[in-house]
């Protein structure tokens, strides 16, 4: 409001300082119509005709300077369309990444939820460790070292892998903005292009002028200067470029080394892990060996004979053995905690990095909201205030409250870490003490694992029912996020539907803005040519006195209307602020539309009121007066809609109450919406309507105003002439001058009929070109689908282009699977080969064990069926392989038919593509980067996850070959032993078998270790986890050997325990596998589904291309042949028809012509003959048909004036209903104006109505509770009343009594006696209530006390009860527990089965479903090949139908050409008849001549015929000339036409690329995001795996310790054999050498598995640098943004305060401006007061001077006088001294004065003539008796010298300007009542010019002239004081410095 009101004062100032500016400027408007008046002297001639041509070919220009700016006009809508359609596109970008960042943020407090739960699980788990620790502790001594420190993860950052995606989306977002900017640039340029070449068009047309040329120069000049400045602009461009570069680099390589140093930090923790781990391992053993060792001294130390000792020891070992498994669990299960521990950490640094996206997301909308803002603020919307930062602060809010959640996380974290190292600790402290009171300790153990596997199960159930509550909330969230989703998609949408409606309203806006900047434009062109003209006015401007007065009323009314012009300018704008107000309040309020109504409704109050101001400016010349009473009505107007706009805003904030009652109310508001938008759009039509009206009113102004400009120049060189001429002959031309004038006028009024005919032909001709443009916008509307269909091929070329890349993609895929498969056949060979190997052992050990005793029989078939396990296990995975291959064929074969079928497809598309491939070559070459380095990425990792399948796959099989050869060495070892042990006895031939035996394995252990060697090559090509877990499977593998070898002496319930795990570890494995496909099987369905709908959404596109392309080829048809068939006949029968008529004249008048020539030779033959009355008769005829010819001429001319004159009629008519129309929209204006005010009434009158029902409400509130009141007091009363007639029965008697005497009484002693009873009454009744209530209160008392005596005896025995019931609770609680353990553990067996039952069924679910989506997927593919059938051939007749239509505009235009040449012969015969009927004219004469016998003139006469006839064909060859350079310039118009054509369909086409790139571009980012998506599935399922294979390291581990135990049960058995051992000492040396060489062979494939190692860390080193600089890149470049926009924020504030100030100090000039205007108005009047009392005062001087005059003694003064001059030189002196004596005066002054000589002398008779330097006055002063003097010079030199003074011009001439102008009297008189203000200046007609004109000191008034006295002689004499302006004068004439004496009394006597 105070910006508004501020606007309104600055827009008065204005106004104001332009009412002085104009009327100084009036000068410069006169010099502007003389300017005219020389230019267009060259012009003017005297006749009438060319005058009219001279005002035809001014409308032409005009015209053509009207049609270039509509077509500026056009251009510029088309251009903010553009920029709009862009705008709305930006805007839906950046909402679609809004909602995409907030769908992450919920997800991530998901995500937080879940890690809060686990910590919880995780602190629960943590305190069940310490519990266990503590117990533990009691038996420290036994148990053996049980640490496991976590193995440290490496950190994995598993971002999408596509970071870079942001920064690009943002590049390709300013790319895109920078496009735009230099696009408008490019058609700004254009335009100016464009008007400047049509200025050249129209300067070539008028005539090149001076001025002109200099103007040219001027704008070549600017031209250069623009270029330069364009060109700097560039330069700082590039050198800002390059320095954002430069920065960008350096802030990259800062990131990359922090990364570094972050990697070094992560591997030394790694590795300090992995030592821990490492010496945890060596504890354990340390401890375990021991206590082998003590066992073993205390078994070697008692002899044979002590069994009891020996029994005793295997116990313990027993014990210790099962200690050990549970510590193994124990172990176990801390890894697990460790792993979970391990998750937690990734997920928070998952979180981390998603807090990173959220930053950089929430930096890309900051840019945005900043832009949206400048954009606001450019269009001077300072409050607007859009939704976009609202929601930029709750995403804030919602980034900090992660930010917080992600600390608290990892300081529990932290704190849990804390605890896992001080459990750790502990249990170091535990296991260090010695092993005592072992029994004890092992009882407890065992009730210590009776526990923990009861504590294992109840966490098993509870885990399981977690993850099932976790998958419900999961299904509730998603489906809360979907339902925000689409709440927020209908949000998005309204603001969509609010925008568009913003924009149609900014459109508007910036359609009037141009068309005022257009104005101003003009405006301030004119000014400047008023200035350059000025200078001439000058010159012209003395001659022109007599019209001064009439032109300064007409410059008054021009300035008045100029005014009024500017005013309806400032009313405009500020329409246009409320406007944007309106656009603010639709923005934050859509429930505020009523408002707006309102609001629209007082704008076309204010457009009406322009408009009835624009009517009054039509008939401005005849109501000046009107005018300035309109505009007083029109100040009023402005005041009252101020004061509604101030009750409209008051109302506002009422409405901002209703708000929330109006939420209710949204539906109706809809609906109301829609009639709302019709409204608007009848308002911006009748705005349109308005405007064009006011265009055209303008150009009537400047039509008549140059109409006065003409008559102004005709004067002017009248008087130019008079001027040169003498007095005599001046007057006679000017009175010849002005009857020309006159006769001129009535021509000028015939004139401007005839224009006014015009304009009317003019309109018309307007109209027919509407038509036109209608019939092109169809044909526009049409070549626009067609590109559309254009662009959807493009587009579906583009898709196959996208497929042919996927289905590349496969095939490499497949070429890679092909080579895996080779290898596993390889792979598959050598294993055949093994197994031959191994079946040949299998039956040598047979024979073995068939020749050794029976003992030995069980060992080796255990061993036998665990190889045959194992060969089964090989068969089933060479089953598996070879169904994999069979799959991968089908595969192979089927994407090698889609490939032939895309091969054929692409070579029909790529003709398509290589026209689109020339545009889109820019673009794509950026794309292709991009994709080519992410394809690169993709096939990198699939090669990667390839080669590791391949590599388990290997170590699979080389683990199951080591398994069978150590195997076979183990059992010949055993045998040997075995042999040995039992037979003493044998000879030594036996015992040489044995060796040779031996050598034999030996050999087979080197060909052994050779392929150990190439295995171990292989190996080194492995990762780096792969290769750990390898080297623990082979020692896992060598503990069983060892395992196998103890089992032949263990009891055989351990063998059914392992059968029991090895069951349980298979069933396992099993579901695991079946989890497995169940999982891909869901994947693959999930991709098929997706597939099908994408194939769908396909197949539904073409389908509707189709039916539009076959719809617009019948249209097509349908148009091109009835269009060309009709215009073609309709041509050919109109051309016919005209030949025939043609022809059938021509042959008349050549039938007539022969007869004619019959005729002259019958005469010239027969003229001897003398028979001439054939001739006669026949010429009779001849003139007959001719007089008839005449007559039918004058009919046709008589019914072509009828039609002229029904046309003119028509014309008046169409003016009168104009009028009509005119008057009818004010009515409506005034209507509108009385249905607001109604509405406005209305609204009051509902608020009233609404008070008065809340005042009602709060009446009646008010009326129940009196109402309630008076109930109470009413039985209060009724208590009372009671009371009494309870109490005072007999007082009542008594008072009955006394009343019956009372009523004898006199009055007034009743009265008395009443009171008193009644007051003694009252007082016992007073007495009796007090009674009462004491005995109430002491009854009270006594129920409290038996209350509480209740209360306590209650409350002891609740007490009692609550004691017996919360035992019952505890017991029943119990029970219930233990009834919960029983039901869970039966559910847990249920839920097992269930689970198997059911993944069963799902699996074969999925795979019928996926059969059936196979099926409608080649369903689809074949309908899609049918589709593409129909498209071909629908493109082939479209292609037919082009074609045709291109034969047809051929035969068009060839029908063109043959009418062109029929219209020309028609022309031709047409002239033809002419010359005939010319020839029998001449004929005619020529036998009339004949018959007088005038024979000689008939020679004369042909001759005449002859040179006519040559003139007709010079004129035809002329003609024919001109029409063929008319046909070459129509041709190049149209060549022009269509390439302007082709430019705009250019333009289109590449709009409509850009859409579709950035439609590409996101289906991109959708296809990336997906891709992550799958990535980070892929990754969960590894991780899956990966912890199965820990499980399965965890089992065999349980088995490398019963092996251990095994093994330590042998020890007996070694004892024995220790003779043996001493015998084979040396074969085992040799077998030690063999190890030794193996262990080598191993550290070297360690060493290489640490090269291979360290080239993957360098590799990943490499790859998080090269990420590491990108996010850098981003970082840095949204920092440079945000600090730009920060800058921008702060100029722009700025800006708006230095405006605000402005504004400020405007309203305060006008302010004392006002107050000056006051003061001036005051002190005026104060003037006039003062110069009446000095009239007086002068007045009364003068009588007192004609009263001296008459006293002075004239003889005396004569005669001294002539005496003076009569005596010589020499004697003067004393003359004076006689002269001085007589008047008194003493010898002593007369001595000074002589002394004084001239000076003296000089001064007194300068002083008595008034002749000095200071005054020049006519009248002098008397002399006075004091003055006396002797003369000293002659009387005649003074006089000469006083003529010279007063002749010469006291004051050189003043300047022209308002500022130079001094008033009179000001130097002389400090007075302010002396100085007229400029105000009364400028009123006078003279002054008004802005000027003082150059006065003739001989004609100007005295107080013109110069002041009577010097300023410092103000303190003398009053007669002595100037004379003040307030004397009367009169009007000078001006004459010019140039012009002699004679001059000036030639004007004095013309006056």
């Amino acid at each position: 409001m105070a910006s508004w009101l501020g606007g309104l004062g600055s827009g008065l100032g204005q106004s104001l300082g332009q009412v002085g500016d104009s009327l100084s400027s009036l000068t410069g408007q006169i010099s502007s119509f003389t300017k005219d008046i020389l230019l267009e002297g060259a012009e003017e001639v005297g006749d009438a005709a060319t005058e009219l041509h001279v005002s035809n070919s001014r409308l032409r220009e005009i015209e053509s300077i009207n049609a270039a700016q509509k077509l500026e006009n056009d251009r510029l809508k088309k251009v903010c369309s553009d920029l709009e359609e862009k705008h709305e596109a930006a805007e839906l970008q950046i909402k679609q990444l809004s909602i995409e960042y907030r769908n992450q943020l919920q997800q991530k407090e998901v995500e937080i939820s879940h890690l809060k739960a686990r910590q919880n699980a995780l602190q629960e788990q943590l305190q069940k460790v310490q519990t266990a620790a503590q117990t533990a502790q009691l038996g420290a001594g036994v148990l053996p070292a049980a640490t496991a420190s976590a193995s440290y993860v490496p950190e994995v950052r598993h971002s999408s892998g596509f970071e870079g995606d942001d920064m690009d989306f943002g590049d390709i977002i300013w790319s895109q903005q920078e496009i735009n900017r230099l696009s408008n640039e490019v058609s700004r340029l254009e335009s100016e292009v464009d008007h400047w070449k049509q200025i050249a068009v129209s300067s070539k047309v008028q005539g090149t002028n001076d001025a002109e040329q200099s103007e040219v120069c001027k704008l070549q000049n600017v031209v250069k200067e623009l270029k330069q400045n364009l060109s700097q602009e560039i330069d700082e461009h590039q050198h800002e470029l390059s320095v954002l570069q430069d920065a960008h680099r350096q802030k990259l390589v800062e990131l990359s080394r922090r990364h570094r140093e972050e990697l070094r930090e992560y591997e030394e923790r790694i590795e300090e892990l992995e030592n821990r781990l490492q010496q945890d391992g060596v504890s354990t053993d340390a401890m375990d060996d021991p206590k082998i060792t003590e066992q073993k001294k205390k078994a070697q130390s008692p002899d044979g004979g002590q069994v009891e000792e020996l029994r005793v020891v295997k116990d313990l070992e027993d014990e210790i053995r099962k200690l050990n498994h549970q510590l193994s669990s124990a172990k176990a299960e801390n890894k697990n905690l460790l792993k979970e521990q391990e998750f937690a950490k990734l997920e928070k640094i998952q979180i981390a990095q998603d807090y990173e996206k959220l930053k950089s997301g929430f930096d890309a909308l900051q840019r945005s909201v900043a832009e949206q803002d400048a954009l606001l603020k450019e269009q001077k919307q300072p409050q607007s205030k859009t939704s976009l930062p609202q929601d930029v602060v709750s995403l804030q809010q919602a980034l900090l409250e992660a930010e917080n959640e992600i600390a608290r996380l990892s300081s529990l974290n932290q704190g849990l870490e804390k605890e896992l190292t001080s459990a750790q600790h502990k249990h170091e402290n535990i296991l260090s003490p010695n092993t005592e009171d072992q029994n004890s300790e092992i009882n407890q153990l065992r009730q210590d694992l009776e526990r923990k596997e009861h504590e294992l199960d109840e966490s098993i159930a509870e885990r399981e029912t977690l993850i099932a509550e976790l998958e419900e909330l999961d299904k509730q969230n998603q489906e809360a996020t979907q339902h925000m989703i689409t709440l927020k998609e209908q949000l998005s949408k309204q603001h969509t539907e609010t925008d568009s409606i913003i924009k149609q309203l900014k459109l508007d806006i910036d359609c009037e803005r141009k068309k005022v900047s257009e104005l101003e434009t003009e405006k301030m062109e004119a000014i400047k040519e008023l200035d350059s003209q000025k200078e001439k006015l000058s010159h012209c401007s003395y001659a022109l006195n007599d019209l001064h007065i009439t032109k300064q009323q007409l410059q008054d009314n021009i300035k008045d209307l100029q005014e009024q012009l500017r005013k309806a300018h400032e009313c405009n704008s500020q329409s246009k602020k409320e406007i944007e107000e309106l656009q603010q309040r639709l923005k934050e309020r859509e429930e505020e539309l009523r408002v707006s109504l309102s609001k629209l409704t007082e704008k076309s109050n204010e457009e009406s009121n322009h408009t009835c101001q624009d009517l009054i400016l039509k008939d401005r010349e005849v109501e000046i007066a009107k005018l300035q009473n309109d505009v007083s009505e029109n100040k009023r107007i402005n005041e009252d809609l101020q004061k509604s706009l101030s009750n409209l805003r008051i109302e506002n904030g009422k409405l901002m109450a209703a708000i929330e009652e109006l939420k209710q109310e949204l539906s109706d508001a809809i609906s109301e919406k829609k009639k709302v938008h019709l409204e608007k759009d009848t308002l911006v039509e009748a705005l349109k309507m308005e405007k064009r009206q006011l265009e055209s009113e303008l150009n009537e102004t400047e039509k008549r105003l140059l109409e006065q400009a003409r008559n102004y120049e005709k004067t002017i060189e009248d008087l130019s002439k008079a001027r040169s001429m003498d007095t005599s002959a001046l007057q006679l031309e000017h009175e010849r001058l002005v009857k020309l004038h006159q006769e001129k006028d009535f021509k000028l009024a015939e004139l401007k009929k005839s224009i006014e005919q015009m304009e009317l032909d003019h309109q018309e001709t307007k109209e027919m070109l509407t038509t036109s443009l209608g019939g092109q916008k169809q044909l526009t509307d049409l070549i626009k689908e067609k590109e559309v269909f254009i662009e959807k091929y493009k587009n579906q070329a583009l898709q196959a282009k996208q497929e042919l890349e996927e289905y590349m993609k496969v095939s490499k895929k497949q070429d890679v699977l092909k080579q895996n498969l080779e290898e596993k056949d390889r792979s598959l060979a050598v294993m055949k080969e093994e197994n031959n190997h191994l079946k040949e052992e299998i039956e040598r050990l047979k024979d073995q064990q068939s020749r050794s005793t029976p003992v030995v029989e069980p060992k080796t078939l255990d061993i036998i069926i665990e190889l045959e396990s194992e060969v089964t296990q090989l068969k089933v995975i060479k089953s598996n392989l070879e169904e994999e291959i069979k799959v991968h064929k089908k595969t192979i074969e089927d994407q090698n038919q889609a490939t032939v079928k895309l091969q054929q497809s692409l070579q029909e598309q790529r003709k398509e593509i290589d026209e689109s491939k020339l545009q889109c070559q820019q673009m794509n070459v950026t794309h292709e980067r991009l994709f080519l380095e992410k394809d690169e990425e993709i096939k990198n990792l699939q090669k990667t996850i390839e080669q590791i399948k391949t590599q388990l796959h290997k170590e699979r099989q080389i683990i199951q070959t080591d398994a069978s050869d150590l195997f076979q060495e183990t059992k010949v070892q055993t045998l040997n032993g075995e042999n040995g042990n039992e037979k003493h006895d044998l000879s030594k031939a036996e015992i040489e078998r044995l060796v040779k035996g031996i050598k034999e394995r030996e050999m087979e252990i080197k060909l052994l270790n050779e392929k150990n060697v190439s295995l171990s090559q292989q190996i080194d090509q492995l990762s780096k986890d792969e290769v750990g877990k390898l080297t623990r499977i082979i020692q896992e593998k060598d503990l069983e050997i060892q395992a196998l070898n103890a089992r032949v002496s263990s009891a055989s319930y351990r063998q059914d325990v392992l059968s029991l795990q090895q069951q349980l570890q298979a069933y396992v494995l099993e579901r695991e596998q079946v989890l497995a496909v169940l999982s891909e099987k869901t994947r693959e369905n999930s991709q098929l589904k997706t597939e099908y709908r994408n194939i769908m959404d396909m197949v539904a596109a073409k389908e509707a291309a189709l039916v539009r392309l076959q719809e617009e080829n019948r249209r097509l048809s349908n148009r091109s042949e009835n269009s060309s068939q009709e215009m073609s006949r309709e041509t050919i029968q109109n051309l016919s028809r005209i030949i025939r008529e043609k022809d059938i004249e021509i042959d008349a008048l050549s039938q007539k012509c022969q007869t004619l020539l019959t005729v002259l030779q019958t005469s010239s033959t027969g003229a001897d003959n003398g028979a001439g009355g054939v001739n006669s008769n026949q010429f009779e005829e001849l003139l007959q048909e001719r007089d008839k010819l005449k007559q039918q001429v004058k009919k046709m001319e008589e019914w072509k004036q009828q039609v002229i004159t029904t046309v003119q009629n028509m014309q008046h008519e169409s003016a009168h209903l104009q009028e009509e129309l005119h008057r009818l929209q004010a009515q409506i204006s005034v209507e509108s104006d009385s249905t607001s005010r109604l509405q406005v009434d209305y609204n009051g009158l509902i608020q009233s109505y609404e008070q008065n029902e809340k005042k009602l409400k709060s009446f009646s509130q008010e009326l129940a509770q009196v109402q309630h009141s008076i109930g109470q007091l009413y039985s209060t009363k009724d208590l009372l009343l009671s009371k009494l007639d309870l109490v005072t029965p007999s007082v009542a008697t008594a008072a009955t009594v006394s009343q019956h005497s009372g009523v004898q009484c006199s009055p007034p002693e009743a009265l008395s006696e009443e009171s008193k009873l009644l007051q003694n009454e009252l007082e016992q009744l007073k007495k009796k209530l007090q009674e009462k209530d004491s005995t109430i209160r002491i009854l009270q008392e006594n129920n409290q006390r038996l209350s509480d005596s209740v209360a306590t005896a209650s409350e002891i025995e609740r007490k009692s009860q609550e004691g017996t019931e919360s035992e019952m609770r505890q017991i029943k609680e119990k029970h219930d527990v233990l009834q919960k353990s029983l039901r869970e553990k039966d559910i847990l067996i249920k839920s097992k089965s269930d689970q198997l039952l059911s993944v069963s069924e799902n699996l074969s679910n999925k795979e019928n479903e996926n059969e059936l989506l196979k099926q409608a997927v080649t369903n689809l593919k074949e309908r899609n090949l049918i589709l593409e059938m129909d498209i071909r051939k629908l493109k082939e007749e479209n292609e037919k139908i082009v074609a045709r239509c291109r034969e047809k505009e051929t035969e068009f235009r060839a029908l063109q050409e043959t009418n062109m040449q029929f219209s020309m012969m028609l022309k031709e015969k047409e002239f033809e008849s002419h010359s005939m009927k010319e020839k029998a004219l001449a004929f005619e004469k020529l036998l009339k001549d004949k018959e007088q016998g005038k024979t000689g003139e008939l020679n004369q006469l042909l001759n005449e015929v002859k040179s006519m006839q040559e003139k007709a064909v010079t004129f035809q060859q002329e003609r024919d000339q001109v029409m063929v350079a008319l046909k070459q310039k129509q041709m190049e118009s149209s060549a022009l036409q269509s390439e302007v054509q082709h430019l705009h369909e250019k333009e289109q086409r590449l709009n409509q690329e850009l859409e579709r790139l950035r439609n590409h571009l996101l289906e991109m980012e959708d296809s990336y995001t997906r891709e992550a998506l799958a990535a980070e599935d892929r990754e969960v399922k590894l991780r899956k795996k990966v912890l199965i294979l820990e499980e399965k390291l965890a089992s065999s581990s349980t088995a490398v310790e019963n092996a251990s135990h095994q093994a330590s049960l042998q020890v007996e058995s070694l004892q024995e054999q220790l003779n043996l051992v001493s015998k084979q000492r040396d074969e085992t040396m040799l077998q030690l050498t063999i190890s030794q060489d193996q262990v080598k062979q191993y550290a070297l494939s360690l060493a290489n598995l640490q090269m291979v190692l360290e080239q993957f860390q360098q590799e990943e080193k490499a790859m998080y640098s090269a990420e590491l600089e990108r996010h850098q890149k981003q970082s840095a470049e949204w920092k440079k943004k945000a600090e730009n926009l920060e800058e921008k924020v702060v100029s722009l504030q700025e800006s708006l305060e230095e405006a605000n100030a402005a504004l400020d100090a405007a309203s305060r000039l006008t302010e004392q401006l006002d107050i000056k205007e006051e003061q001036i108005e005051e002190l005026k009047k104060e003037g006039e007061v003062r110069r009446e009392m000095l009239e007086d005062m002068q007045n009364k001087l003068m009588n007192l001077m004609n009263s001296t005059e008459g006293k002075v003694d004239k003889l005396l003064m004569r005669n001294l006088f002539i005496g003076h001059f009569h005596t010589p030189k020499n004697k003067r002196l004393e003359v004076l001294r006689l002269m001085g004596s007589i008047l008194g005066l003493k010898k002593e002054e007369l001595d000074q004065l002589l002394s004084e000589e001239q000076r003296g002398v000089t001064r007194w008779v300068t002083g008595w003539l008034g002749g000095g330097a200071g005054s020049k006055s006519v009248p002098s002063t008397p002399l006075r008796p004091t003055h006396q003097n002797i003369f000293n010079s002659s009387f005649s030199e003074l006089f000469v010298k006083f003529l010279e003074t007063e002749s010469s011009p006291s004051l050189p001439p003043p300047k022209l300007s308002v500022h130079h102008m001094k008033p009179l009297g000001a130097a002389g008189t400090g007075k302010t009542s002396s100085t007229p203000p400029n105000s009364q200046m400028q009123d006078s007609p003279v002054s008004g010019m802005g000027r003082r004109p150059d006065a003739n000191p001989f004609l100007a008034p005295r107080s013109a002239a110069v002041p009577l006295i010097t300023p410092a002689s103000s303190s003398g004499h009053l007669l002595m004081k100037p004379i003040s302006d307030a004397l009367p004068t009169f009007t000078p004439l001006p004459v010019s410095p140039d012009a002699s004496a004679g001059a000036v009394l030639k004007d004095l006597l013309k006056q």
